[in-house]
């Protein structure tokens, strides 16, 4: 039987602003940058140690993009910087369009 290995959707790499909010704890914003993006997650470039299974909101409002997301993995890339692959609640079918009018599952997501 074939197994699978790599990523299922593909990557473009693609420099966007998103702000990012941990919904476990009461810190402010964090702003990061994105490397690349995909229908249903992001690899982004922050100062934030995110521990993988953790959620966070994820807003990109120039983008149109809002969703929460999973932390999948986070590598440190520099002394201070962390690089972290999220997983995106809601899939983005073109970073760039607005934003649907569809909900956000907060409740569901988060526990």
């Amino acid at each position: 039987m074939h197994v699978p290995t790599g990523r299922y959707e593909k990557r473009t790499a693609r420099a966007v602003t998103v702000e990012l909010l941990r919904l476990d704890e009461s810190q402010l914003n964090k702003r990061a940058v994105t490397e690349n993006v995909s229908l249903r997650g992001a690899r982004i470039v922050t100062d934030w140690n995110c521990a993988p299974g953790k959620h966070l909101l994820v807003t990109a409002p120039e983008e149109g993009v809002k969703s929460l997301a999973r932390v999948v993995y986070c590598q440190r890339v520099e002394s201070t910087k962390f690089a972290v692959g999220l997983q995106l609640v809601v899939r983005v079918e073109e970073w760039g369009k607005p934003a649907s009018s569809e909900s956000i599952p907060i409740e569901k997501s988060c526990r």
